[in-house]
């Protein structure tokens, strides 16, 4: 039920709102900094500075039924900019996209899907469990299947929905399992027991479903012998680093870039072949902004013999958000039919600016969303989109092959 009056709607958004560090929404004072940040505040009805404004108002009924609440793309830039360090996207937002579940008003249709997905089979895509491991098919390295011979391990690698299944992230996958082993690193995966970690459920306030997610996980790692978790999704990342640890489930964690950067002496004799490219880096919101994780990616990069490292007008804290956060791979044509803008597109003439001719990622996201992105823009063949991994095995003779 939304609150109509200013008690009641004091009440519910501090209920919903307040953060474990104790600065409520209602610190705000209205600098308008947030929505100055905001991507795609422009296109809001109620970008974040109004959002606190009305619900400091009481008028929680608007803002529950207002298309805006479902635009966010958990960027962090709001919080990033906020003079009182009032957590908008990781606290606020959520919450109040969980109140408007709770009324009864129901988000894009395509957002649910994907809840649907993840409650149904353990991912975002829809997939079956069994089909997980079909990204190590014919894999010239051994995968070694935690869930079925366990054993301990050095790093315990979730290797994430779209690595799993998507064909283009598959790539990457294996890539890294191949890197992993050529660096004498012991690892294993879970296989088909593997399941979404879910950090854009929790961001899009399905807290239940992430609730169901954290305990489902938590079990499943608990029975594991592994010294930390190694993650490609910068999402996942950010759930392990700080939203389980609220459910007592604490994991030591590193997203794939703070990983290889301890290998980085290790790594640097294995280089061996030239990558002849321009290359421009994307600092993703959740390692990047959020946890200024800036240096690593780029270390690793001008490890690689031929590269040349280029920077976008927007980068690290400033970087623009590929629109894939928090929901935001489900949410593009809820957004444009709302007047915003794939912020993807944007990105990638940023990119192409530079006069780079290889956009570098690390999210599975990023891959997909900006190769469509340069197709819709007219930078196809002009403008390769790669991860980072995959930039290390070229150069380290570790590219796609076969099992003779």
């Amino acid at each position: 039920m939304a609150a109509t009056n200013g008690h009641n709607g004091a009440g519910l958004l501090e209920k919903l709102g307040k953060l474990d560090n104790g600065k409520p929404p209602f610190g705000c004072m209205q600098c308008g900094l947030c929505a100055a940040s905001c991507p795609l505040g422009p296109a809001m009805e109620y970008p974040p500075r109004k959002l606190i404004l009305q619900a400091m108002a009481g008028n929680l009924d608007k803002l529950l039924t207002s298309p805006s609440l479902w635009m966010c793309v958990s960027c962090y830039a709001c919080s990033k900019r906020c003079p009182r360090g009032i957590e908008l996207a990781e606290e606020l937002w959520p919450a109040l996209r969980d109140a408007a579940m709770q009324a009864g008003h129901q988000p894009p249709a395509e957002i649910q899907e994907t809840f649907q997905n993840v409650f149904k089979y353990g991912n975002v895509l829809g997939k079956s469990p069994r089909q997980r491991l079909q990204w190590a098919k014919d894999l010239d390295v051994r995968v070694l299947d935690l869930s079925r011979e366990p054993r301990p391990v050095d790093v315990l690698w979730l290797v994430g929905c779209y690595p799993s299944y998507y064909p283009r992230n598959q790539v990457v996958a294996r890539a890294f399992a191949r890197i992993m082993t050529e660096l004498g690193v012991s690892w294993g995966i879970l296989g088909t027991k593997e399941k979404a970690v879910g950090e854009c459920d929790r961001m899009f306030g399905e807290e239940g479903l992430f609730e169901t997610l954290v305990e489902q996980n938590r079990q499943m790692f608990d029975q594991q012998d592994f010294g930390k978790i190694v993650v490609l999704d910068p999402h996942a990342f950010r759930a392990l680093q700080s939203f389980y640890p609220r459910f007592d489930a604490w994991y030591p964690v590193q997203h794939y870039t703070m990983f290889l950067e301890e290998y980085i002496e290790q790594l640097r004799p294995l280089m061996v072949k030239p990558v002849e490219a321009v290359v421009t880096y994307h600092d993703n919101c959740c390692v990047g902004r959020r946890c200024e994780c800036y240096d690593p990616p780029r270390q690793l990069l001008e490890l690689i013999p031929g590269v040349k490292l280029v920077e976008m007008s927007r980068n690290r804290d400033d970087s623009l958000c590929c629109g894939g956060g928090g929901g935001g791979m489900w949410l593009d044509a809820h957004i444009v039919a709302n007047g915003g803008h794939r912020l993807s597109d944007e990105r990638v003439e940023q990119a192409a600016a530079t006069g780079a001719d290889t956009l570098a990622v690390s999210c599975p996201y990023e891959l997909s969303r900006f190769e469509d992105a340069a197709k819709v823009t007219d930078l196809e063949g002009k403008l390769k989109v790669r991860d980072i991994i995959e930039l290390l095995a070229e150069s380290m003779d570790l590219g796609e092959r076969s099992i003779a």
